[in-house]
């Protein structure tokens, strides 16, 4: 029996499905506790769901959804915990100009602050990094360094590729579209305070 938490990397999940090379756009509400109990063994206790994001406060609409998705995972327990966007400076290569763009802050640095504070605090005997980026490496080591009986698994979106996630991990998956089809939230959802939220029309 094991108590198992997840870290979920909400953008890396959320771009993975939004890429239409994927075909997967209609699985954005997204149930992420059945999610994840869909990856427990019938012995192991699933703790805790901490899913990590950030809103894009320029684009009203997105904010909208945004929050609309959150309301509805925290209806079932799991964890928000926010970055930030920033505005930068990228260069064009092909047009040889700059440009301005948004780009997430924070999330990488909040997921391994977080994995490791579990570990420490020993709330978990299995981790699952639901991530897709390579970034999440050096945070997978240095838990591992500091708590070798601490099993870190890596949960990877459709569409996504890292040989270096797979080779730390000591476990690894990828999420199957039948999963996601099977984990969805249903089209109207009643909160605790009797509010009730729908899923967007722009994610059917």
């Amino acid at each position: 029996m094991a108590r198992v938490s997840f870290f979920i990397d909400g953008f890396n999940l959320y771009h993975a499905l939004e890429n239409k090379n994927n075909n997967l756009q209609c699985f954005k509400w997204l149930n992420l506790r059945k999610l994840a109990e869909s990856y427990l063994r019938k012995q192991d206790t699933l703790v805790d769901i901490f899913y990590f994001t950030a809103l894009a406060y320029w684009d009203a609409g997105k904010v909208s959804r945004h929050k609309l998705f959150i309301q509805a995972q925290e209806s079932f327990d799991v964890k928000t915990i926010y970055g930030e966007f920033k505005k930068v400076t990228k260069h064009c290569e092909k047009c040889d100009k700059n440009y301005k763009t948004h780009e997430e802050k924070q999330t990488d640095v909040n997921i391994a602050i977080k994995l490791f504070e579990q570990a420490r605090l020993d709330t978990y005997d299995n981790a699952v990094i639901l991530s897709g980026d390579s970034d999440q490496v050096p945070t997978i080591r240095a838990t591992k360094a500091n708590f070798p009986s601490k099993r870190i698994g890596v949960l990877v979106p459709p569409g996504r590729h890292t040989k270096l996630l797979q080779q730390e991990a000591d476990y690894y998956s990828k999420i199957k579209p039948y999963q996601l089809a099977s984990s969805q939230l249903p089209d109207e959802i009643t909160l605790a305070n009797g509010k009730q939220i729908r899923c967007p029309l722009e994610w059917k």
